[in-house]
């Protein structure tokens, strides 16, 4: 969503939440609330979100996983960062008596607060963290392949990686399930237009513009992809899908249970994610992802429109010496950082992706979608060709 979006004359804006008209893709219908509102709407109908129906759900996804992991050390993989989700969820698979391993890729970019967290959850909880540290030089040079393209998703490899990271968790301790901390209530999903990723992309950004090869990097494939999703048939759920869940009421449980520490907002537990976030977005592409949470609390009612505009109309909070950070650790000079930034915007279009694949194979990702086996999410926003 663009910045000066308030100083527009006429501009459409949803009557439910922020999202406006620069939202890439949408529409809106004859009351004013645009697609992206509907598609919660319909999501809440088909997970039962928040009600008995989606309780059940979850209930029985719970007998199903212990049932399966029987005589196993683990049934579940819990994908960690020290973020809010992310740990209230390792918190959600003890109360419901599984046997969760912590899965953490530690893109080297962590705060002191994030490591910290992670550490005080699974001491607490007595869960085993299995951690994946990628060559923290070899890291460094994929990201700055993403920034010397002039594309935005610098943070595509942590998301990508994460992923993959945890499918081979799964394989190596025979574990069929993976247990993911997000939440459409609480944080949308993300419109699909100008920012995608795959492994393809961030195979291609980095022989483009990368100097360094990858050798421990995780990268999925499209064949890996394939591979954990229908040959091994790992599920990927979604617990908050189906419950009633509170960020703000998870937060302060976080707090009062294991002294969690909260790292100033959302997507700030990284400092590559924070830079993102706090600056790149915002100052380069113009574009601020506030609005996905904060049109969320609209439509929750946990804010006004009025008060969520106000916050989204300030600048996003930077971590101080933040940008200091980030140029010392890529060793970027005042002038190339400046150059970057100036430089044309370009987008994952203009780039080989795995794009028209996962469109010609919408029928395949619907079936795994519904069967637990890809986001749905995921379906929803890769499959279907963009404007």
């Amino acid at each position: 969503m663009n910045l000066e979006k308030n100083k527009e004359i006429n501009l459409k804006v949803c009557t439910r939440c922020i999202y406006d008209e620069h939202v890439d893709q949408i529409t809106f219908n004859q009351y004013g609330v645009c697609n992206y509102c509907l598609q919660v709407d319909d999501l809440i109908e088909m997970y039962g979100t928040a009600n008995p129906k989606g309780r059940a759900t979850f209930e029985a996804y719970i007998a199903e996983i212990k049932s399966a992991g029987k005589r196993k050390k683990y049934d579940v993989i819990v994908g960690v960062s020290g973020g809010t989700d992310s740990s209230f969820m390792l918190h959600l698979a003890i109360k419901e008596g599984l046997r969760p391993l912590a899965v953490h890729y530690d893109n080297t970019w962590n705060t002191a607060i994030a490591t910290q967290n992670i550490q005080k959850i699974t001491d607490t909880l007595n869960v085993d963290l299995y951690t994946y540290v990628v060559d923290n030089k070899e890291a460094d040079d994929i990201f700055k392949a993403f920034l010397y393209s002039g594309v935005s998703e610098i943070e595509a490899s942590t998301d990508l990686a994460l992923a993959e990271v945890m499918y081979r968790a799964a394989s190596k301790f025979n574990v069929k399930y993976i247990f993911e901390g997000h939440s459409f209530i609480e944080e949308g999903i993300t419109p699909l237009g100008k920012n995608y990723f795959d492994g393809k992309y961030i195979k291609e950004i980095h022989k483009r513009y990368g100097k360094s090869p990858m050798k421990t990097y995780p990268l999925m494939t499209f064949s890996r992809f394939i591979y954990w999703t229908v040959f091994k048939r790992i599920k990927k759920i979604r617990p908050f899908w189906y419950i009633d869940y509170n960020k703000e009421n998870a937060k302060n449980f976080l707090k009062k249970e294991f002294n969690w520490e909260y790292y100033g907002g959302h997507h700030l537990e990284n400092r590559m994610t924070a830079f993102c976030h706090s600056f790149y977005f915002p100052n380069k592409f113009k574009v601020d992802y506030r609005n996905n949470t904060l049109s969320a609390e609209v439509r929750n009612k946990k804010t006004t429109r009025e008060e969520a505009l106000k916050i989204y109309n300030t600048p996003p909070y930077i971590e101080e010496n933040l940008l200091q950070y980030f140029k010392k650790r890529l060793s970027l000079s005042d002038e190339e950082f400046e150059s970057i930034m100036n430089q044309p915007l370009r987008y994952w279009y203009e780039f080989p992706t795995y794009k028209k694949t996962f469109e010609r194979l919408r029928p395949l990702f619907f079936l795994l979608a519904k069967a637990n086996l890809v986001p749905m999410s995921f379906y929803l926003k890769y499959c279907f060709p963009t404007k």
